[in-house]
């Protein structure tokens, strides 16, 4: 018989922590209103078909506003954008006060001066854990290699050293 620990929490998360992340808008028009999430666990999952993903905890109360959508808009953060992650990521007020953004004719958001941008729709979604595992079919796609991205690590917005 395997005894399965219980891992602390705090340390669980400390760990995790330590692998730097990008920051993401995740964000879409909700009768007519951008409503959109701070997310850092994003990654590409695939070229052909083209998928990536993003992790949305369960105790979300915007994520069942956005998964009925039939597009989202993926920002990868700017160095330059960090209050623009805070404000995204807290869980009151208004999140797009005072953040340029644009949606496409689809209704996905996207914040104006971002690294990059990606128009999805969602694929599939698996639950995991605490969270849904959001695969996300993307259909267009741009990057702007003069703006450096936005890092997340250890608990703390970070940005890359440029040599």
């Amino acid at each position: 018989m395997t005894v399965v620990r219980a891992l602390d929490p705090l340390r669980l998360r400390q760990v995790f922590g330590a692998f730097p992340t990008g920051v993401t808008a995740v964000a879409a028009l909700v009768d007519a209103a951008p409503v959109g999430i701070a997310a850092n666990s994003f990654t590409s999952v695939s070229l052909d078909p083209p998928i990536v993903s993003v992790c949305v905890a369960h105790s979300s109360t915007t994520w069942p506003a956005l998964q009925h959508v039939p597009r989202l808009g993926v920002s990868v953060l700017g160095e330059h954008q960090e209050s623009a992650g805070r404000q995204l990521g807290a869980r009151h007020g208004d999140r797009f006060a005072a953040l340029p953004w644009h949606a496409t004719d689809d209704g996905a958001v996207l914040l104006d001066g971002a690294s990059a941008w990606l128009d999805c729709s969602i694929h599939d979604r698996i639950a995991a854990g605490d969270h849904d595992i959001v695969l996300l079919r993307v259909h267009e796609l741009d990057a702007d290699p003069a703006v450096a991205p936005l890092v997340f690590h250890a608990s703390r917005y970070r940005r890359i050293e440029r040599t």
